[in-house]
């Protein structure tokens, strides 16, 4: 890496700490941009790196981002672009001519530039198709073919392929003589005359091996190969479980049609984890440049939910009023019951939905994972429940009131354990993503079933007369 100049160290230095831009070159930028000095926003936005110019980006406001694009012109670059969070870069691009958008296009891998390009209505889609290169548009044309989040969308279409009939020899000096058409990877595939992977050769391989030897004699033959039509989702459990570095994409006729690597399955990972753990919450995509209208479509319809499963708690409620008349204590001791209840189930409910989503559990384990959060609930109940049981009769010296308080814990988490299994693999045998709704259904059954039990053992214990 160059050494930085004593022109730009001034610049960089109060621009960045801690891998974060800082409040005061934010304000520099600002104030640049509010004196429509090009000049001075290009000097400052110069030094930082791609990740950091979209850093700056999503820090602004919108009407700030806009300037910022129109004073960067030519200097914003694809790498900024690709860097960019997607509502953030919608915005900007949307700022930006079609020739514009289309030369940047054009210098980003197909991955990325598919990435941008599927973001954008399709009278913009069209305007930049038509300013792209034939070739380039019938490659961003056919991975957009393919299903969204899928291995098509997700591969690169720049990769070395060679026949198997090659010398290593002839590998060199065909990857010299390629210049700079693919820039960066770690494997070469070795291809049939029907374009099909036969095998793959890494790059040390090649470097340590005579010119003479055939690549037919130190490939590796064993590969996995990734359908255009695979979930990124199962894409990743893929490159997890084998430790692949890349691996090649193949169509439906088992010819190679691109690659997809390790760097961006790291993406495809905190993406997806990050999805789900905001579906468990309800909370929609969870972006904070997301529009506010689509956050509030995306949270309200399961606060609708919520609402509906606490109404159907207060209906349990009201309906043992008049026990709760004659022992008012049992208001205040209930929730307790409905709440560790849906705590556990939500422990429960995590677990699976996880393992679901790892492909940890499978037909082949889902009994003895049964079992075990069984179990598990089974130990909880009771240490919670000579807990609580305890407790209660010591403070409010009734043992039947402790005893009642006690069962209906032990019951409400046995339910919470049940409840916390069969709820994700119910949606998931319906087709329906686990993450997504298991919380709201896991929660009712946790209440209502604590409230009935506590309010339930109660009214028929002889504890109220």
């Amino acid at each position: 890496m160059p050494a930085m100049s004593e022109a730009e160290t001034p610049t960089l230095q109060p621009a960045m700490a801690d891998n974060r831009l800082q409040p005061a070159f934010l304000r520099a930028v600002e104030a640049a941009l509010s004196a429509e000095d090009e000049g001075e926003v290009r000097a400052l936005v110069k030094p930082l790196h791609p990740a950091d110019v979209a850093d700056l980006f999503e820090q602004l406001s919108g009407d700030r981002r806009a300037e910022l694009a129109v004073a960067l012109g030519s200097d914003l670059s694809a790498d900024v672009l690709a860097e960019m969070n997607d509502w953030v870069r919608d915005a900007v691009v949307g700022e930006l001519a079609p020739a514009q958008v289309a030369e940047a296009v054009s210098e980003m891998d197909t991955d990325d530039a598919v990435a941008l390009i599927e973001e954008l209505e399709p009278a913009e889609q069209e305007a930049v198709l038509d300013e792209l290169s034939a070739d380039d548009r019938v490659a961003i044309e056919t991975a957009l073919s393919y299903p969204e989040e899928s291995a098509g969308r997700l591969m690169q279409r720049e990769l070395i392929a060679v026949p198997e009939h090659f010398k290593v020899g002839d590998v060199i000096d065909y990857l010299r003589a390629q210049g700079n058409d693919v820039t960066d990877f770690w494997e070469i595939f070795v291809v049939s005359p029907e374009h099909k992977p036969v095998g793959t050769m890494r790059l040390s391989w090649i470097l340590t091996t005579p010119r003479w030897v055939p690549v037919a004699d130190v490939m590796q033959r064993e590969q996995t190969l990734i359908p255009v039509t695979m979930d990124q989702e199962q894409v990743a459990l893929r490159f997890q479980k084998y430790a692949l570095i890349s691996a090649a994409v193949v169509d439906s006729e088992g010819r190679l049609a691109g690659v997809i690597t390790a760097d961006d399955i790291v993406h495809i990972i905190a993406e997806e984890a990050g999805e789900d753990i905001l579906k468990l919450s309800g909370a929609g995509d969870g972006d904070i440049f997301e529009p506010v209208v689509d956050s509030y479509k995306a949270r309200i319809r399961w606060l609708i939910a919520n609402l509906g499963t606490a109404l159907l708690s207060a209906s349990i409620i009201a309906s043992f009023g008049a026990t709760i008349e004659k022992m008012v204590i049992l208001a205040a001791l209930s929730p307790i019951v409905a709440s560790i209840g849906g705590n556990t189930g939500n422990q429960t409910m995590a677990v699976i939905v996880r393992a679901l989503a790892t492909g940890q559990m499978t037909d082949a384990n889902t009994a003895r994972t049964m079992k075990r959060e069984a179990l598990l609930a089974l130990f909880n109940g009771l240490t919670i429940a000579v807990l609580l049981g305890g407790g209660v009769a010591i403070v409010f010296q009734d043992w039947l009131l402790g005893a009642v308080i006690a069962a209906a814990t032990l019951f409400n988490l046995l339910v919470a354990g049940f409840a916390g299994v069969m709820v994700p693999l119910g949606l998931r045998r319906f087709g329906i993503d686990p993450a997504v709704a298991s919380s709201v259904f896991v929660t009712m059954i946790t209440d209502s079933m604590g409230f009935l039990l506590f309010l339930g053992f109660a009214t028929n214990s002889g504890l109220v007369d």
